[in-house]
């Protein structure tokens, strides 16, 4: 599992950050642009209204004439509306290109983690939650467009601004310009202290949200079990705390607020008095226009917005640096199943397989040692005994979902790990203990196997597992939605769809991993002779607690502790005093009962 760090590593998610936006970096370019010549517009209307100002006192002072100011407000009429229109443009083009910027940038992060965390192996799935998951990918996505907005409309506009007001503000006065600057960065510097200050609460606040929504969809993948064990107060009550928690957490993070505002009051409210103050003596003294001071005045004022829009920026940046921090840290991961680089995706065809002196622990237990078994091809072989003894494990590291510690794994007289993992897998097929289907059509759900397969060959296959009578009393028929894993589907109607999955898959390997133990007696005496044409000419490894399933197997294969203490036929196995007698006496209606 990823562990947590207590700091975020603002170095490496912003390399990560850069690698999405160098690719756009055309159109980050002229986003800038578009800002720089917005905000110097913003500038200019407030140099028209100091001429309308000064010349507006001066005609009051009989210093102009009337024909002369008219014309000088009527040009700046002109100006200011050319500037509105420029405005409304730049505006435009803004948003359109930040609009496609963001897009692809968070389609472009969502592919590439989405696809990154699909490929990580079967360990990494079995240990970290769904919901946490989903809620990273999905935050991390929003986040992209969040750094993009912090940067465009928080830390640039203020940039440029600043720079555009100081120079504008130093020509007209100096001591006016060396206020401002010191106001904003006294405004700056206690903003990203107190920032830099909560960005622990932040991250806290985040990880323990993940928290959150991972039990949720725990409770509601649940939701069967809590209702059969009448659990819903519990429940509500675990529920209570965990949400309980979140809220302080998150409360802990935004008093930091509070101080935020407070001093960033205090600072801006200091400024304004000082940088109007000196002005207004130089005015008394005849040595400053009154335009001046009106001009110093809004682009103080004006700037003071964008710095707030800047420190939100800030805000944002550690909030988003954050959400990068937990969905990122996935790139550090690599997949513990390697594929050798590259191999050649050489089909499996005939299926001999040879496990050869393999052993293999899970975490510090040791499932297997020197274990040795092979099965030639087209041979039915059944894998019997108690759980825990190897059985589901031993076919986990036929698909290579885990990796031997030692020995081999040979398949057409190659080494499993000599095949692209992904290609190997796909020339297998399995029918899977527990079917988990997706969301979509039972018709979808069947064609995942062989997504090329033409309706003919789906609708075969759908025949073949006896599920044509079931499909044909439904509303929707085969386009009927089955729900989230196939809940709208009963245990033995999901495992039918499971086994149609395998019929159509068609592969040479084929693995029956207890594939009638949610079938009923009559529904399975059904599907027998269809699986019996379905096994034919194929290699096909058997687990099955059900007896009745296997006691036609070409061999007969018991485990204990990852070793092999017997292996025959059944009528062989039955007459010897072991643990397949054993098991078989202590079968009631076809069940082993461990």
């Amino acid at each position: 599992m990823v562990e947590r760090p207590e700091t975020i590593n603002f170095k490496y998610n912003f390399k990560i950050y850069w690698s999405f936006l160098k690719k756009y970096k055309w159109v980050a370019l002229l986003l800038l642009l578009v800002v720089l010549l917005s905000e110097a517009s913003y500038i200019a209307n407030k140099y028209l209204f100091k001429i309308i100002v000064d010349k507006g006192t001066d005609f009051v002072d009989g210093k102009v004439v009337f024909d002369s100011f008219t014309k000088i407000a009527l040009l700046v009429a002109v100006v200011y509306l050319a500037l509105v229109l420029f405005q409304s443009i730049m505006s435009w083009l803004y948003l359109n290109f930040l609009n496609h910027l963001d897009a692809d940038m968070i389609y472009d992060l969502k592919r590439r983690f989405f696809n990154h965390i699909i490929g990580l192996s079967y360990s990494f799935h079995t240990s970290h939650r769904t919901g946490s998951l989903i809620s990273r990918l999905v935050r991390g996505g929003r986040a992209i467009e969040r750094m993009n907005d912090t940067v465009i409309m928080n830390f640039a506009p203020t940039i440029f601004q600043f720079i555009i007001a100081a120079t504008s503000i130093i020509y007209f006065d100096l001591l006016s310009a060396g206020i401002l600057a010191i106001t904003v960065a006294l405004f700056i510097t206690y903003s990203v202290i107190i920032n830099n200050l909560k960005k622990k609460a932040n991250k806290d606040a985040n990880d323990q949200e993940d928290f959150e929504k991972a039990n949720i969809g725990d409770f509601i993948t649940n939701i069967e079990s809590i209702k059969y064990f009448g659990k819903e107060l519990f429940i509500k009550h675990r529920f209570d705390g965990i949400s309980t928690k979140t809220k302080n957490f998150m409360v802990r993070h935004w008093n930091y607020y509070r101080w935020l505002e407070g001093g960033q009051a205090i600072i801006l409210g200091f400024g304004l008095f000082f940088i109007i103050y000196f002005p207004f003596l130089k005015f008394l003294n005849g040595q400053m226009s009154l335009g001046t001071i009106v001009f110093i005045f809004t682009v103080f004022s004006s700037l003071t917005t964008n710095l707030h829009r800047f420190v939100w920026g800030i805000r944002e940046f550690y909030n988003t640096m954050a959400d990068f921090e937990s969905l990122f840290q996935y790139s550090k991961i690599e997949n513990d199943i390697k594929d050798k680089p590259n191999v050649a995706d050489t089909k499996i065809r005939n299926g001999r397989i040879e496990f050869k002196n393999i052993s293999f622990s899970y975490k510090k237990r040791k499932i297997f040692d020197k274990f040795n078994l092979t099965i030639e091809p087209k041979m039915k072989v059944a894998l019997v005994g108690h759980s825990g003894s190897g059985k589901s494990t031993l076919v986990k590291l036929l698909y290579r979902l885990y990796d031997v510690n030692d020995g081999e794994i040979i398949i057409d007289g190659r080494n499993v790990k000599d095949f692209n993992q992904e290609f190997l897998r796909e020339e297998m097929s399995i029918v899977p203990q527990e079917c988990v289907l997706f969301d979509d059509t039972i018709y979808s759900n069947i064609a995942f196997s062989n997504p090329h397969a033409t309706k003919e060959e789906v609708f075969q296959a759908i025949k073949f597992a006896h599920l044509d009578k079931l499909i044909s009393a439904m509303p929707e028929k085969e386009n009927t939605i089955v729900g989230e894993r196939g809940v709208k589907l009963s245990g033995g109607e999901k495992q039918r769809v499971s086994i149609a999955r395998a019929i159509l898959a068609n592969k040479k390997v084929l693995v029956l991993d207890e594939a009638t133990s949610s079938l009923d007696s009559k529904t399975e005496n059904d599907i027998r002779t269809s699986l019996e044409q379905l096994m034919e000419g194929k290699t096909v490894i058997i687990i099955a607690h059900r007896l009745s399933t296997i006691m036609n197997s070409d061999i007969i294969v018991v485990l204990d502790k990852g070793k092999i203490v017997e292996m025959g036929k059944h009528n062989n196995l039955i007459r010897k005093k072991g643990i397949y007698r054993e098991l078989w006496e202590l079968q009631k209606g076809g069940y082993i009962e461990v």
